[in-house]
């Protein structure tokens, strides 16, 4: 008679270890394909009016042009005569002013004019370009047989509020400019070449 074998069985689950270490990070996979665009979303609500911006600076013109001319002759007397103009050509603003014959500055900077006349024979031309009344070029004439065209050119730096125009010397001397009134002979043009406030 023999007894049977028992072979015991050990389940392994009771059986657990102490916690190992942490492993390395593995590689990083590949990325998967990019996914359809969703909807687009319901438009939100309307947000609230913003506050107004401070003013900018205002606008400022930096020109200035004119270009008058004048019919009429004009004699001499026993007083100066400023040279008042008939015909406006150009007068950009309005900073030549027709009824005082001056150019007045609005704008600061290097101005160009020139003046040009037309002399009477037998007689002198004497005439200055002037600045806040004080004499700034001469345009003179000796007497002649002839009358021709005379021209006279400045540059002046002015500053606002100067003024600037034509004065005719007064009647020491037989002092004339002759025109007519079918051609102009005399003009009397400027314009700004370089604003003050330009680097």
């Amino acid at each position: 008679f023999s007894y049977p074998q028992y072979q015991p069985q050990i389940n392994m689950t009771i059986l657990k270890g102490e916690k190992g270490e942490r492993g390395e990070r593995g590689m990083q996979g590949k990325f998967g394909k990019t996914g359809v665009a969703g909807s687009r979303g319901h438009t939100g609500p309307k947000g609230q009016k913003g506050s107004a911006g401070a003013p900018g600076e205002r606008c400022k013109n930096h020109y200035a042009a004119f270009s008058v001319g004048r019919k009429k002759p004009l004699h001499s007397n026993d007083y100066y005569q400023t040279l008042i103009f008939d015909t406006e050509f150009v007068n950009l603003y309005d900073h030549f002013n027709m009824f005082t014959g001056k150019f007045y500055c609005y704008v600061p900077g290097i101005y160009y004019f020139s003046l040009n006349v037309h002399t009477w024979n037998q007689k002198e031309t004497y005439l200055h370009i002037m600045r806040n009344g004080a004499e700034v070029v001469i345009l003179y004439a000796q007497v002649s047989d002839r009358s021709i065209m005379q021209s006279q050119s400045v540059m002046l730096e002015l500053r606002e509020q100067d003024e600037v125009w034509v004065r005719l010397y007064k009647g020491e001397r037989e002092n004339a400019v002759f025109s007519d009134e079918y051609d102009t002979y005399i003009t009397f043009s400027g314009h700004l070449i370089k604003y003050s406030g330009d680097p």
